[in-house]
């Protein structure tokens, strides 16, 4: 008797996650067709473009991580291909468990070189 209450309680474990895969799909599906409508077919990270069959490999990056949040403008939306996407979600993960440290364990220091900070007064000098 109690392998029939096992076996009743497996078959609805399997039914509850096949049901939130389905779910899931169908919410990333919906996602995925507005952002391709929104947003040009290009990665937002390397500007590879994609047309066609490779169309596929163009993802919907949320940028605050947040697979629930999805406005209807798309703000929280970005298209990235797989490798960007992939690379994104890295960074994103080794910012997580190690905080801003660059390879090697050391932290990184804002940058302070202002490149362009004369800019400006070169520009006033030869326009006179």
């Amino acid at each position: 008797m109690s392998s029939k209450k096992t076996q009743t309680e497996h078959d609805r474990q399997d039914q509850i996650i096949a049901e939130a895969r389905r779910s899931r799909e169908l919410r990333e599906k919906a996602y995925r067709e507005q952002a391709l409508k929104i947003y040009p077919w290009i990665c937002a990270r390397c500007g590879r473009e994609f047309t066609g069959k490779k169309l596929r490999e163009l993802t919907v990056h949320h940028k605050d991580h947040d697979h629930d949040n999805n406005p209807p403008d798309g703000s929280n939306w970005e298209l990235l291909c797989l490798y960007c996407h992939d690379n994104e979600h890295q960074k994103y993960l080794d910012e997580e468990s190690f905080g801003k440290t660059a390879p090697g364990g050391v932290k990184e220091t804002p940058a302070t070189h202002r490149p362009f900070a004369t800019l400006g007064d070169l520009l006033k000098d030869k326009k006179t």
